[in-house]
């Protein structure tokens, strides 16, 4: 196909910027200058192989991004020209993500967190006063934003600084005056292992019986040495020395499935892998950690990079791939350098690329940043962002272990599945299987955050009820009592006091109608107004949806409005009525949506007027129904 692009010629500076990423252009083909003598009348050179770099589409709009703050339309063209795509797919491909801006903007972007964890711990008043601070301001522009995974330091914001040195970094217990700081100064407090110590409280305790987070806040995440010195790469010497089948059967013996929410066993997924008749398979480790309450993972990945790297590389070794994608959200900066590093070194040492170790297996791994899309966390949706395409769930089946990145058959887990893998490796399946319950083996990272004393993530057996959880981070301050927690999330559900006493398994919750989801506890004491919480999650919804799918475009938006209406005490008939309709949208998203994402979109609104009732919407204190 012949692609004509017009419009601006990408300036010198924009040029640089994209070929940094793609290369020097090699023909008239991919943006080059025609050299008849070499080609002919006929471009003959680079076509094929321009098309066939469009997974580079994704990281040279982020290299334009972060040079100029923005995606200006000659660079725009210019991209579109290398990789020989329509002008039209590149822009709905950057149109596609929140973090890609298509209008100028300041060399200084701050986004703010106005999602459940912040709202009520002052990010929507840090907002406005940034907002006053810097009206109409060319050198800082404020955005608000969903969730940024710094959940236990509420209130949050995120820096991200352009140019020709870019940089960025998170804030937590943010105050204007210490993004104002880090804005001028260019340096974040999200870098030392005092950041690290806070996300995980039991790190200030050395008797904590820790495995998954010993590491993280005692240990330099940044040397190789320190892990290898702490059992790090023992497991990686284990699988070498066993072999790609017995290295699956530990997982399958361990008993643990994935970490993200879906609860799928890990051992299944990978020796469906091993066994596909295609020769070339893949890793893929899903670090889009955006359910709103969720920051394990980008804890792990700060703290604990190599374990993530050992991890995926024995999944490669086992089902016998040699390429591993990293996709990590665009708001985790240091994740993304700290996981750079760690891959940078274990190249170096000999543990990623060929010949690993001495051996006969190669693997390595490739980090993608995504660009602010909470859709990107549902897995075939994260392939078609990696793909260069727009970050929308493909239909299933085929599943990914068949025909996943690439057309091909994919193991894909995320970062707390990936870093069980070491232990696993280490201690041998049996041992991990013993701990937990019958249903649910193993260790489990919670993310616990909202009215806690101590927030952060935590690490215990599968086991622990949710009433000794919240006891371990301190409990409500100021003896005020629990008046509803969130578990799993935005697409998870509530529960009330009389449900304190669940166990944190997946059968435990179950039984109650609840999730243990992506491992969030959120929990809100007795001033909390429930119902502004029920409308973000509503809203986050309507603004997450894809679009691709009528059931979960349309549901999402009616479904906001309808909170809205009670919200504003002029419902559509009476409550029951309305109660009514939001269980028909809910069905109806659930039966119809392509995704999760409208599979759960109602669970935390339905979960809330279960035990209080649809008044809760409008802020109404109810009794707890399941009292």
């Amino acid at each position: 196909m012949d692609i004509v692009v017009r419009g601006p010629e990408p300036t010198d500076s924009e040029r640089l910027a994209v070929d940094a990423v793609l290369g020097p252009p090699v023909s008239a083909w991919a943006g080059g200058v025609r050299d008849l003598g070499r080609e002919g009348r006929i471009s003959l050179l680079g076509g094929s192989e321009a098309r066939s770099q469009r997974h580079l589409l994704l990281p040279a709009l982020h290299a334009v991004q972060d040079r100029f703050g923005w995606l200006p339309p000659g660079a725009l063209a210019h991209i579109s020209r290398r990789l020989t795509i329509p002008p039209a797919e590149v822009h709905g491909v950057a149109s596609f993500y929140q973090l890609f801006q298509l209008k100028p903007g300041a060399r200084s972007q701050v986004h703010v967190c106005e999602d459940i964890a912040c709202r009520h711990r002052g990010g929507l008043a840090l907002e406005r006063e940034l907002r006053e601070r810097h009206p109409g301001s060319e050198a800082v522009d404020i955005h608000g934003s969903p969730c940024l995974g710094v959940c236990e330091q509420a209130p949050a914001a995120l820096v991200l600084r352009h140019g020709e040195k870019p940089g960025g970094g998170a804030i937590g217990g943010a105050t204007a005056r210490a993004v104002e700081s880090a804005i001028e100064s260019g340096s974040y407090p999200d870098a030392g292992l005092d950041w690290l110590k806070w996300a995980v409280p039991q790190s200030l305790h050395p008797e904590a019986d820790l495995a998954l987070l010993a590491r993280v806040g005692r240990c330099d995440p940044a040397s190789l040495e320190d892990y290898r010195r702490s059992g790090g790469y023992l497991g990686l010497a284990k699988a070498l020395a066993l072999g790609s089948e017995a290295t699956i059967a530990e997982v399958v013996a361990s008993g643990i499935v994935g970490r993200g929410g879906a609860a799928f066993p890990t051992g299944r997924k990978w020796d469906a892998v091993a066994k596909a008749a295609d020769p070339e398979r893949l890793v893929v480790c899903n670090a889009d950690e955006s359910e709103p309450g969720t920051f394990k993972d980008r804890v792990v990945m700060e703290g604990d990079p190599f374990a993530l790297v050992e991890g995926m590389t024995i999944a490669g070794l086992a089902v016998g791939a040699r390429k591993g994608y990293l996709y990590i959200r665009g708001e985790y900066p240091l994740a993304v350098r700290r996981m750079e590093g760690a891959i940078k070194a274990a190249r170096a040492a000999g543990l990623l690329g060929d010949a690993i170790s001495g051996s006969g297996v190669s693997f390595d791994i490739e980090i993608r940043r995504g660009a602010g899309a909470y859709i990107c966390g549902e897995e075939t949706a994260l392939f078609n962002s990696i793909e260069g395409q727009r970050g929308e769930p493909r239909s299933k089946p085929p599943f990914p272990v068949q025909n996943g990145l690439f057309g091909k058959p994919t193991v894909i887990n995320n970062v707390e599945t990936l870093v069980n893998i070491p232990l696993v490796m280490r201690e041998g399946g049996a041992a991990i299987a013993a701990m937990g319950t019958t249903g649910s083996k193993g260790r489990k990272l919670f993310c616990v955050s909202g009215n806690v004393a101590r927030p952060g993530v935590y690490e215990f057996p599968f086991g622990i009820t949710l009433a000794e959880l919240i006891g371990k981070a301190g409990g409500v301050p100021d003896g005020r009592p629990v008046q509803a927690v969130l578990l799993g999330g935005a697409a998870g559900a509530f529960v009330g006091p009389a449900q304190l006493q669940v166990p944190l398994t997946f059968e435990g919750t179950r039984a109650i109608g609840a999730t243990l989801g992506s491992g969030v506890v959120m929990v809100f004491d007795d001033t909390v107004d429930l119902g502004d919480t029920l409308q973000r999650i509503a809203a986050f919804f309507r603004d997450e949806s894809c679009g691709q799918c009528v059931p979960c475009r349309v549901g999402t938006s009616r479904q906001e409005e309808l909170v809205g209406r009670i919200r504003a005490g002029k419902p559509l008939g009476s409550l029951a009525e309305e109660s009514a309709l939001l269980d028909d949208l809910a069905q109806v998203m659930r039966d119809a949506s392509i995704c999760g994402l409208g599979h759960t979109a109602s669970s935390a609104l339905q979960s809330a007027v279960r035990l209080w009732g649809p008044g809760i919407l409008n802020g109404a204190k109810l009794v707890d129904n399941h009292g």
